[in-house]
């Protein structure tokens, strides 16, 4: 499972980096630097990193360490998704959605991350394969209709922020992704995702200041910590939700 999501996230890199350009998804990797195109033996997954210490075998510039990242953990992050498909009991049609739910949010976590931007295809992506693991458990109309109020809900206030700042406090990105993620999740724990976001995203911010990383008007990438609020959720919604219900 490791080597087939680390096979996977050496894709990734390539969808991360040519869908913010503009770029085919079509053609062999090159390197950046010299324009060589690389040989199979330099796209081994993890593998050809380490052998070649993160440089063009060509021009010896060194290579992002993004494509080792991204490989080892996307790797981590299939096995992790089995695991959690055998403990939900769930069969190889769930993994195979679950896994298409990951990628798409992995690449997104990425992007916005290195970029600071975020792809509509990719935002798209996920979309369809939560879409589908709703079809997988017969989902209704109502249900339908439920889950489309929860995500407009839930993406509101941050479509807000980014209307009413013109674009410096929020990504108009950030809001539809916080769409999808209530959605996915509904309306409550949605927002509870979207509270964890915050909650992350002030503390990390807070870090960044001391250690004078960024100023005050520095822009920080909302989209990590909000997929990251939804990971949480999504895992331990069933305790949060108790915990929460104790308080009410």
């Amino acid at each position: 499972m490791f080597v087939l999501g680390a096979s996977m996230g050496s894709f990734l890199n390539v969808v991360v980096d040519r869908l913010i350009h503009g770029q085919s998804l079509l053609g062999r990797s090159h390197c950046e630097s010299c324009n060589k195109n690389l040989k199979w033996n330099d796209l081994i997954p993890i593998a050809s990193y380490l052998i070649l210490g993160g440089k063009c075998r060509h021009c010896r510039k060194s290579f992002s360490a993004q494509y080792l990242l991204v490989e080892v953990g996307t790797g981590l992050l299939y096995v992790a998704t089995w695991v959690f498909t055998l403990y939900k009991r769930g069969n190889m049609g769930d993994l195979l959605l679950y896994w298409g739910i990951v990628s798409s949010a992995w690449v997104i976590f990425i992007s916005d991350l290195r970029y600071k931007l975020i792809s509509d295809y990719m935002q798209g992506a996920l979309l369809f394969f939560i879409l589908l693991h709703k079809m997988g458990g017969r989902l209704t109309l109502f249900g339908l209709l439920e889950s489309v109020f929860a995500g407009v809900c839930v993406g509101l206030p941050l479509w807000l922020i980014y209307k009413l700042s013109k674009e410096r406090a929020m990504g108009e990105g950030d809001g539809i992704l916080a769409a999808i993620v209530g959605f996915g999740l509904g309306l409550v724990p949605g927002f509870v995702a979207l509270y964890f976001a915050f909650v992350l995203g002030g503390v990390v911010g807070v870090f960044l200041l001391i250690g004078k990383k960024y100023g005050l008007k520095s822009a920080v990438p909302f989209g990590p910590f909000l997929l990251i609020g939804a990971l949480i959720v999504a895992v331990f919604q069933g305790e949060i939700i108790r915990r929460l219900s104790s308080y009410i």
